[in-house]
Protein backbone atom coordinates (compact mmCIF):
# COMPACT_ATOMS: atom_id res chain seq x y z
CA UNK A 1 0.00 0.00 0.00
CA UNK A 2 1.63 3.04 -0.90
CA UNK A 3 2.20 5.88 2.07
CA UNK A 4 -0.79 8.17 0.68
CA UNK A 5 -3.15 5.86 0.95
CA UNK A 6 -2.40 4.66 4.19
CA UNK A 7 -2.29 8.36 5.86
CA UNK A 8 -5.90 8.62 3.82
CA UNK A 9 -7.18 5.29 5.66
CA UNK A 10 -5.55 6.32 8.98
CA UNK A 11 -6.96 9.91 8.85
CA UNK A 12 -10.33 8.64 7.86
CA UNK A 13 -10.25 5.91 11.28
CA UNK A 14 -9.25 8.62 13.66
CA UNK A 15 -12.41 10.91 11.87
CA UNK A 16 -14.53 8.27 12.39
CA UNK A 17 -13.51 7.31 16.24
CA UNK A 18 -13.01 11.03 16.71
CA UNK A 19 -16.61 11.61 15.38
CA UNK A 20 -18.31 8.42 16.99
CA UNK A 21 -17.00 9.85 20.79
CA UNK A 22 -18.27 13.37 19.80
CA UNK A 23 -21.68 11.40 18.78
CA UNK A 24 -21.94 9.71 22.02
CA UNK A 25 -21.09 12.79 23.96
CA UNK A 26 -23.74 14.74 22.84
CA UNK A 27 -26.49 11.65 23.08
CA UNK A 28 -25.66 11.06 26.57
CA UNK A 29 -25.75 15.10 27.14
CA UNK A 30 -28.91 15.37 25.70
CA UNK A 31 -30.77 12.49 27.63
CA UNK A 32 -29.25 13.85 30.97
CA UNK A 33 -30.17 17.24 30.54
CA UNK A 34 -33.42 16.80 29.05
CA UNK A 35 -34.92 20.10 29.46
CA UNK A 36 -39.06 19.24 29.99
CA UNK A 37 -41.61 21.84 28.72
CA UNK A 38 -43.62 23.44 31.24
CA UNK A 39 -46.89 21.03 31.54
CA UNK A 40 -49.27 24.37 32.29
CA UNK A 41 -48.02 26.21 28.95
CA UNK A 42 -49.02 22.91 27.03
CA UNK A 43 -52.66 23.43 28.64
CA UNK A 44 -52.80 27.00 27.73
CA UNK A 45 -51.70 25.96 24.20
CA UNK A 46 -54.02 23.31 23.84
CA UNK A 47 -57.15 25.47 24.24
CA UNK A 48 -55.78 28.44 21.74
CA UNK A 49 -56.82 28.04 18.29
CA UNK A 50 -53.68 27.32 17.06
CA UNK A 51 -53.93 30.06 13.94
CA UNK A 52 -50.45 31.39 14.88
CA UNK A 53 -52.31 35.26 13.00
CA UNK A 54 -50.23 37.17 15.70
CA UNK A 55 -53.38 39.30 16.34
CA UNK A 56 -52.74 38.59 20.05
CA UNK A 57 -49.18 40.48 19.87
CA UNK A 58 -47.54 37.25 20.09
CA UNK A 59 -45.81 35.48 16.72
CA UNK A 60 -47.83 32.32 17.40
CA UNK A 61 -50.12 30.45 19.91
CA UNK A 62 -47.18 29.02 22.36
CA UNK A 63 -45.78 32.69 22.92
CA UNK A 64 -49.07 33.51 23.62
CA UNK A 65 -49.75 30.53 25.77
CA UNK A 66 -45.47 30.75 26.96
CA UNK A 67 -46.89 34.71 28.25
CA UNK A 68 -50.22 33.46 29.51
CA UNK A 69 -48.74 31.03 32.36
CA UNK A 70 -46.11 34.33 32.84
CA UNK A 71 -49.29 36.25 33.57
CA UNK A 72 -50.51 38.12 30.48
CA UNK A 73 -54.18 38.52 29.91
CA UNK A 74 -56.17 35.36 28.61
CA UNK A 75 -58.84 37.94 26.39
CA UNK A 76 -56.25 39.32 23.41
CA UNK A 77 -56.97 35.73 21.21
CA UNK A 78 -59.85 36.87 18.73
CA UNK A 79 -60.21 33.52 17.04
CA UNK A 80 -60.61 32.00 20.27
CA UNK A 81 -63.26 34.23 21.17
CA UNK A 82 -65.42 34.44 23.82
CA UNK A 83 -65.10 30.45 24.17
CA UNK A 84 -61.23 30.67 24.37
CA UNK A 85 -61.46 33.22 26.92
CA UNK A 86 -64.27 30.96 29.05
CA UNK A 87 -62.36 28.10 27.96
CA UNK A 88 -58.53 29.43 29.71
CA UNK A 89 -60.32 31.30 32.71
CA UNK A 90 -61.78 27.26 33.46
CA UNK A 91 -58.34 26.00 33.42
CA UNK A 92 -56.53 29.10 35.18
CA UNK A 93 -59.09 29.83 37.54
CA UNK A 94 -59.32 33.25 36.48
CA UNK A 95 -62.72 35.69 35.96
CA UNK A 96 -64.00 35.82 32.41
CA UNK A 97 -62.95 38.91 30.85
CA UNK A 98 -64.33 40.63 27.65
CA UNK A 99 -62.30 40.01 24.56
CA UNK A 100 -59.71 43.14 24.08
CA UNK A 101 -61.21 44.76 20.70
CA UNK A 102 -57.48 46.24 20.03
CA UNK A 103 -56.52 42.48 19.38
CA UNK A 104 -59.34 42.58 16.98
CA UNK A 105 -63.10 41.34 16.55
CA UNK A 106 -64.65 37.57 16.99
CA UNK A 107 -65.51 35.79 13.92
CA UNK A 108 -69.07 34.96 14.79
CA UNK A 109 -70.23 32.03 12.06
Amino acid sequence: MSPWLLEIVQATIVLTIFASICGGILGFTSVYFKVEGDPLVEQINAVLPQTQCGQCGHPGCKPYAEAIAQGEAINRCPPGGEDGIKALAGLLDLEIIPLNEECGKEDLP
